[in-house]
């Protein structure tokens, strides 16, 4: 059975949050979970899913807000790569610095993902890639057909290197693995609509003018 994916546009800086889900198990998981936490419940709610967990790209305020809330509801685990735990740790103090806002820090995860580590939802896995730079935690979760690509690839747009822990030669390296999957791969990224690795591959011009592309092995 194919995954189905809803997108929830969450928060000031329009982050989007995924359910993703088998709905013959009625059973999926959520990458990010960034804000408005009674908007995310009511996608679950509507597609009758249960949440097996939350799963971060990443540990910047704007993609973990709403997991306290979530998980409260949901009962679920949270999860996220062990080396952006001291970003989350710094959450509530990065959401005021950026944004004005008081924010409580998200709780501590309930495990960390690795590399090349497999979820399982119904009788779909998806993938763990470690996709660092944009943080040392970065993270992408790979389908059969689609790659969740946080803040490390955009339409148009390659995630910023220059926040603490940032890494550019890392970021080009994290690019170079996830325009090794075929072009027809779909991409969904932290913030704006979706795309294509063939039509970023071509069109992103940061990657045609950093000329990132190279031969890799197959992920």
């Amino acid at each position: 059975m194919m995954l189905l994916i809803e997108r929830i546009v969450v928060g000031p800086l329009m982050s989007n949050v995924y359910l993703i889900f088998d709905n013959v198990a009625e059973e999926g998981i959520l990458i990010d979970a960034g804000d408005d936490p009674d908007k995310i419940i009511k996608i679950v709610e509507k597609n009758n899913v249960e949440v097996k967990g939350i799963y971060v790209t990443h540990g910047h305020f704007d993609h973990v807000l709403a997991i306290r809330e979530l998980q409260d509801y949901l009962e679920c685990k949270f999860y996220m790569h062990q080396d952006d735990l001291p970003i989350l740790e710094k959450a509530a103090e990065s959401c005021k610095r950026l944004l004005g806002r008081e924010c409580s820090n998200p709780p501590s995860p309930d495990g960390y993902v690795k590399d090349g580590e497999k979820i399982t939802i119904g009788e779909n896995e998806i993938k763990v890639l470690h996709t660092p730079g944009h943080t040392p935690g970065s993270v992408s979760y790979l389908t059969d057909d689609s790659v969740f690509t946080g803040d490390t690839l955009f339409a148009g747009a390659i995630g910023r290197h220059d926040f603490p822990g940032g890494s550019l030669e890392q970021l080009l390296n994290s690019l170079n693995k996830l325009l090794s999957l075929p072009d027809n791969y779909s991409v969904y990224p932290g913030h704006g609509p979706s795309t294509t690795i063939g039509v970023e591959r071509i069109y992103n011009p940061f990657i045609g003018l950093r000329g990132l592309y190279r031969e890799t092995k197959k992920i």
